[in-house]
């Protein structure tokens, strides 16, 4: 109700009580208690493809890799340096290769060893395993103690990938008001005439205010006038966090959603600075009982809190993202995707690129092979029919 000199006898908006207030107007019984919260933007997904690399820090990948040729070393020289005596097995395949002209036996045969230790390391780290070409009881220890090592590597690798693998890849940007304060890349913003204003900006303000205050003034938009302002810097990818009553932010997500099709703005969850909140008279007004009455009625039958879940709908898809402060949250486990896994496809796809490229090499060899046998298959039969031709003529004369 307004005066001829323009001056309210009841303001019906949310005037939270501090003493300053108290000594100018009526203020009535508390009709809702609300807290502040942090508004953000939804953190865009990020490709998590360094997750293959992640469960082991670069000093154990090159412990590993060191290891690795280490172990191939040492096969080689026990079985081509520091034992000279040769196994059954490899005595025949001597003799057969002693058979046929030797072109560079030791070397060929240096180099196919050295193929083969090269395999059997990778095929146990890869879970695939390998033959032991030499029955030496120095040899097979080394390879014993390689894949019980291979066997920790594997285990403590694939144990720990998964959590890398479900890891989460848009962490929110502020869970509380306490690490914002904490915090030197988040940017607070609040609006002028709300609550938080007047304890943050208190010259005598100390502790948590007192942090984001020095927050405050270290980003020159960080108060503004009007809520749309505030929501205005709340932008994908951005480092700000608005701070307003739960109320208002459940609004702001509302109205985002019905604008932009989609959840993009998230509340952190915690309830801060909790206060009362309550309607002002003019100081010693005649309707202050009554109204008194019709709220405390309201509020015992819970018409209050039916209006506010009815004027104020949330919508089902933007739930997960009002998060009750006073509730511990529920740890929601999310199907893996593929975004999760992309560093896994990216080292399954350089693997198969190498083996169809190992492939066509071995097709390309394999033809020229066949092209030179046949060539030579080709000059033996000629040679052979010149030399059927040549000798006939002396087997007529051996005839007569």
């Amino acid at each position: 109700m307004l005066s001829a000199e323009v001056k309210c006898d009841f303001l019906t908006a949310a005037v939270t009580p501090t003493f300053g207030r108290m000594k100018l107007v009526d203020l009535t019984v508390p009709w809702v208690y609300d807290c502040y919260d942090l508004l953000f933007a939804v953190q865009d997904d990020t490709v998590n493809i360094d997750a293959v690399v992640k469960p082991f820090q670069w000093p154990v990948w090159l412990g590993m890799l060191i290891s690795m040729m280490g172990v191939i070393t040492i096969l080689n020289m026990l079985q081509y340096r520091l034992l000279p005596k040769i196994d059954s097995a490899q005595k025949s395949d001597r003799n057969s290769i002693k058979k046929k002209p030797k072109s560079h036996p030791s070397s060929v045969k240096k180099k196919k060893g050295d193929g083969k230790q090269f395999l059997y390391v990778f095929g146990m780290l890869l879970s695939q395993g390998g033959s032991c070409t030499s029955k030496r009881l120095p040899f097979r220890l080394v390879a014993g103690v390689w894949t019980l090592a291979a066997f920790i590597f594997v285990q403590a690798y694939t144990s720990t990938l998964f959590t890398y693998v479900v890891a989460p890849v848009n962490y929110p940007l502020v869970d509380s008001m306490y690490g914002v304060a904490e915090s030197t890349d988040v940017n607070l913003l609040f609006r002028y005439g709300a609550t938080l204003n007047i304890f943050v900006m208190d010259p005598n303000a100390t502790g948590v205010f007192l942090k984001l205050r020095n927050n405050i003034d270290s980003f020159p938009n960080s108060r503004c006038n009007l809520i749309s302002q505030c929501l205005s810097l709340i932008t994908p990818g951005s480092r700000n966090t608005f701070a307003d009553s739960r109320n208002f932010q459940m609004d702001a997500i509302k109205r985002n959603f019905e604008k932009t099709g989609k959840c993009g703005l998230q509340m952190a969850g915690d309830c801060f600075l909790s206060l009362p909140v309550n309607f002002a008279l003019q100081k010693h007004s005649p309707y202050t009982e009554t109204i008194n009455k019709g709220l405390l009625d309201l509020l015992q039958t819970g018409m209050i809190d039916h209006w506010d879940s009815w004027f104020r709908p949330m919508p089902r898809q933007c739930k997960a993202n009002v998060k009750k402060g006073d509730k511990k949250r529920e740890t929601k486990h999310m199907p893996i995707s593929l975004k999760n896994l992309t560093g896994a496809f990216l080292v399954l796809s350089v693997g198969l690129s190498i083996s169809f490229l190992a492939f066509l090499v071995e097709q390309i060899i394999s033809m020229i092979v066949k092209r030179n046998v046949g060539n030579v298959a080709e000059l033996a039969e000629i040679s052979q029919l010149d030399l059927g031709r040549r000798g006939e003529p002396y087997r007529l004369l051996g005839g007569q």
